[in-house]
């Protein structure tokens, strides 16, 4: 009889004294007395000791057969491509109005009519404000009485300087009195100059009296309403912004900056080259199209970042200023690059890694660096080579590198093939 038959007899043997135990514990109190009473208390102790010794390598055993039984984990891969992608980059921007104007009262006076509806959208020249115009139309009726005045003046000191041209003509009058005359007759001219300004300028002011947009636009709402004082060039009536087109700043970091410097130099120095897409934040697809046309003079040492501006068309009004936006930077040249599902990516600490299918159909792990997304596929800019199998579903199943598997292959993702490269989403640090 063998060791291990031999270990098995004296577990049967204490496994039938522990079915007594609970026969005894179902009995009624006296019999189970007695019976613990018959049974020794080494044959209690002795039990438990075979039963955790003789278990253990049993469970062992068992375990270790378990484990030559298993069959390799079923997985789905899929063959690594390399395909043309165009790389792009993201960043958050803010809507702004080309012109936004403040218009603020250029006479002081009481507002005596608001002459458009608030929120609407006005052309250049629409009247907004009337600030009561009856002070100013008086200044203009004096000023033109004074001028009237200086020019009958100047009229009169006309004639007389060409009578005193006559007589001097003949002798008949001093010097010192030609002259005189003739001085008279400039400084009435210089009166009537002098009138015709002031009349200028109340003419102006009545105008000022009628606030009218400089701009196409929207307005805001109404700040000073009829009865109040205006104070020239102090109060605020109301606001005016543009429309259309509009702009979009947006912070570009140095790495990106240096990308799009380097694709603006392929594309010979031609910035508007790099299409650039915006989208609001409840659209996709980055539907609005515009163009860089300002990138600031230096980069902000503190924050690492560049100033950049975005114009676009807006004939709808949907980008309405103070807006947040979503900027695509994207460039002209298609690139060969490898593409993977996102779900096959697992991470290890900061470590990204991928299990790929090696020799013998045996999991391997190979860390790799990833990029941005193209249309649901993860870029990978090293780690990975072309036609390498990555493990896509059933990963649940691998531990660790080298456990056996059977592969079954499926497509990478579900991107279709079109003439149309990707757009890929730039990793930054």
């Amino acid at each position: 009889m063998s060791e291990l038959d031999a270990k098995q007899q004296r577990i049967a043997a204490v496994m039938h004294e522990s079915r007594k135990i609970g026969d005894a514990i179902a009995r009624p109190r006296s019999e189970s007395t007695l019976f613990a009473r018959r049974l020794p208390l080494r044959h209690l102790l002795l039990a438990g000791i075979y039963a955790v010794t003789l278990a253990t390598p049993l469970a062992g055993c068992k375990s270790t057969a378990d484990k030559k039984a298993a069959s390799p984990a079923t997985v789905e891969v899929a063959a690594v491509e390399a395909k043309p992608i165009r790389l792009s980059d993201e960043f958050n921007g803010r809507v702004v109005s080309i012109n936004s104007v403040d218009m603020r009262a250029r006479v002081t006076g009481y507002v005596d009519e608001v002459a458009y509806r608030e929120g609407d959208s006005v052309k250049r020249g629409d009247l907004l404000f009337v600030i009561d115009p009856r002070p100013f139309r008086d200044a203009l009726d004096s000023a033109m009485a004074n001028l009237e005045r200086e020019q009958a003046a100047a009229t009169f000191a006309n004639i007389q300087e060409k009578r005193a041209q006559r007589l001097n003509a003949s002798e008949a009058i001093s010097q010192e009195e030609y002259q005189n005359r003739d001085s008279d007759l400039s400084q009435s001219t210089a009166r009537v100059h002098e009138a015709e300004s002031a009349v200028a300028t109340a003419k102006l002011n009545l105008s000022f009296t009628e606030v009218r947009s400089p701009i196409d636009g929207r307005t805001s709402r109404a700040l000073l309403t009829r009865g109040n004082l205006a104070q020239a060039d102090q109060t605020v009536l109301t606001t005016v912004v543009s429309q259309d087109p509009i702009y979009v700043y947006f912070d570009c970091d140095e790495q990106s900056y240096l990308r799009f410097q380097d694709r603006v130099h392929r594309a010979s120095g031609v910035s508007s080259a790099n299409p650039v897409r915006i989208e609001l934040a409840n659209e996709t697809g980055f539907p609005h199209v515009g163009r860089i046309d300002f990138l600031d003079n230096e980069l902000n040492p503190s924050t690492g970042t560049i100033r950049a501006r975005v114009k676009l068309s807006n004939p709808d009004h949907l980008l309405a200023p103070g807006l947040y936006a979503r900027v695509r930077l994207e460039s002209t040249r298609a690139v060969e690059a490898l593409l993977v599902d996102d779900k096959a990516i697992l991470t290890d600490q900061d470590q990204k890694y991928v299990y790929v299918v090696g020799p013998g159909n045996l999991a391997q792990r190979k860390d790799i660096v990833t990029g941005g997304m193209a249309d649901g596929l993860r870029l990978i800019q090293s780690g990975l080579a072309p036609g390498d199998k990555v493990i896509v579903s059933g990963l649940q199943q691998i531990y660790v590198a080298g456990t056996p598997v059977t592969p079954t292959q499926v497509a990478m993702g579900s991107v279709a093939a079109s003439s149309t490269a990707p757009l890929v989403q730039e990793a930054r640090k």
